[in-house]
């Protein structure tokens, strides 16, 4: 069901890479509530996924970006505002990479280029992205911007690697600039807290089938889907939710404030 909540609203939408991905479903879901964007990934996630079919059906420009280069993001920003027609309401960052899970290097055994290669294009990106805005005076007043995380950023989900490193960092970045970008531009940045969501990304992750299954009977209401989590990006992307800034949301069926449920009690008591 749609609501026109984004009527006449502008934005980039960063990291859609196949039709799995939240940042796909978030652009079908700000397509059908009245916004319009522009798609931007890497060249070599663009290669890789189908992101010409999703900038067809939403009547999108595609403008590629490296997120770790200063150079293609004010490129970007600037086209961006050239082809929407004015400053921007919205951005949704969505872009996480760890070489180290990707070589299977243990969290004990991190090959340091590999962690700074993920730390600068998983989190250091999303300050180079709002510095860029920063700088531009490229967002609207009241504009909102998201960037997606994970809770491994507050406990230890062993197979999560370095990405939760990334994440904590992801997070602290949005209070941090959240806090200038408030002050100085009345624009919002949030971190929504995703469910395990089997994404191209997130299958990448070591024994992820299982933590799926373990998170989904462990959460009052279930896993959240990525579907659901578009949703909710649109809800931080409309006017409803003007004065919420510098928080990290939970959404994930309760999994967050759960101790322990039946379910899984269940499975180690006869």
């Amino acid at each position: 069901m749609a609501y026109d909540l984004l009527k006449g609203k502008r934005g980039i939408i960063f990291g859609a890479l196949d039709s799995n991905s939240i940042a796909w479903k978030t652009a079908e879901r700000v397509h059908e509530e009245g916004g319009k964007f522009v798609l931007t990934n890497a060249p070599i996630a663009m290669r890789m996924g189908q992101i010409k079919e999703l900038a067809q059906k939403t009547g999108s420009e595609i403008i590629p970006a490296d997120a770790t280069s200063e150079d293609d993001l004010g490129n970007l920003v600037n086209e961006s505002v050239k082809i929407l027609g004015g400053k921007l309401d919205f951005v949704l960052h969505s872009i996480g990479m760890s070489v180290n899970v990707r070589k299977g290097r243990a969290y004990t055994d991190q090959n340091y280029d590999f962690s700074h290669k993920g730390w600068d294009i998983s989190a250091l990106s999303f300050h180079r992205v709002m510095q860029t805005l920063f700088k531009a005076d490229a967002m609207n007043e009241w504009g909102s911007i998201v960037a997606l995380t994970y809770m491994a950023a507050q406990r230890t989900f062993p197979d999560y690697n370095d990405m939760a490193d990334n994440k904590a960092y992801l997070e602290s970045v949005a209070r941090s600039f959240g806090y200038f970008f408030g002050k100085e531009k009345k624009v919002r940045v949030n971190t929504i807290s995703q469910s395990p969501t089997p994404t191209t990304a997130g299958q990448g992750v070591k024994g992820f089938d299982g933590f799926i299954t373990y998170a989904d009977k462990m959460s009052p209401l279930g896993n959240a889907t990525a579907l659901e989590c578009a949703d909710y990006t649109v809800t931080l992307f409309s006017d409803l939710t003007k004065k919420v800034t510098m928080q990290n949301l939970f959404h994930d069926g309760g999994f967050s404030n759960t101790g322990v449920s039946k379910e899984v009690m269940d499975n180690f008591t006869e």
